[in-house]
């Protein structure tokens, strides 16, 4: 038995204990923890305290509770898959997504009409409730069970300008990047990406664990004169995946001196 004799709530100490077991490796990563007899066995205390101390370290996202098999040790490990976020050209000129052959549609993506937020605003440059087209696609990857909510925002006014997008606002976004080119946008990208904790709806879609933040990442692309044509948004649980940059080097502008 391993007495606790410590200051603080009991159940916060039986965490404790538990904690430093899992953070020494005692209780492995992927490991099923023991039963709640056990452990008032091991610590020296009721029911009601042992579960209090896991419902701690579940919210701490050190354990994941699976119903019906019992707590176990969250993995420590990589992430399963790793999304290159690359833009590649074809010797016809069209576009290449590094992983755009991993993903399939879980379920029928959904076209509907929308309006700017105060954030999509911002990243389009537009105003809020100026209309858009909009897509929402469930992706999954079939080799790792890995899932990602993407969505793709048009405004009307570039449709308007690129038919296509308004008519076809859910095909994949290498063919939406090929119609813009055609229209005459020479495209670059711009990417941000933060971490988040998901919505409750999120964390269902996705299939997360408790206590599992989310990687948000946001594309713009942008035309010519570097206006923002349409927004992507990819989101997808932060334990099941990676980003990877390829970081090349800017040619800095020549100054000129007057003679």
């Amino acid at each position: 038995m391993s007495e606790i004799q410590r200051p603080g709530a009991l159940y916060q100490q039986v965490a404790a204990a538990i904690r430093e077991a899992i953070l020494s490796g005692e209780f492995a990563p992927e490991s099923l923890l023991p039963s709640e007899a056990q452990l008032m066995a091991r610590y020296g205390v009721s029911r009601p305290t042992v579960r209090n101390a896991i419902a701690a370290l579940r919210a701490e996202g050190l354990i994941d509770v699976r119903h019906g098999k019992g707590s176990f040790v969250r993995s420590n490990g990589q992430p399963v898959l790793t999304l290159d976020r690359r833009i590649s050209h074809t010797a016809e000129g069209k576009f290449v997504m590094p992983n755009g052959d991993i993903w399939q549609e879980a379920e029928q993506p959904s076209a509907y009409r929308a309006r700017t937020t105060k954030d999509t605003g911002r990243l389009l440059q537009l105003a809020e409730e100026e209309a858009m087209f909009g897509c929402d696609r469930l992706l999954t990857d079939p080799g790792t069970g890995t899932r990602a909510m993407h969505r793709t925002l048009i405004p009307f006014e570039i449709a308007e300008a690129v038919p296509l997008l308004g008519q076809e606002p859910c095909k994949p976004s290498a063919a939406l990047y090929w119609a813009l080119t055609q229209a005459g946008h020479k495209l670059t990208w711009t990417e941000t990406v933060r971490a988040r904790m998901p919505l409750p709806d999120e964390r269902t879609t996705l299939q997360l664990p408790d206590a599992t933040p989310i990687l948000h990442v946001t594309r713009v692309a942008h035309g010519t004169d570097d206006r923002p044509l349409i927004l992507e948004e990819l989101c997808f649980g932060a334990d099941r995946a990676e980003l990877a940059y390829r970081i090349t080097v800017d040619k800095q502008p020549v100054q000129r001196t007057r003679a």
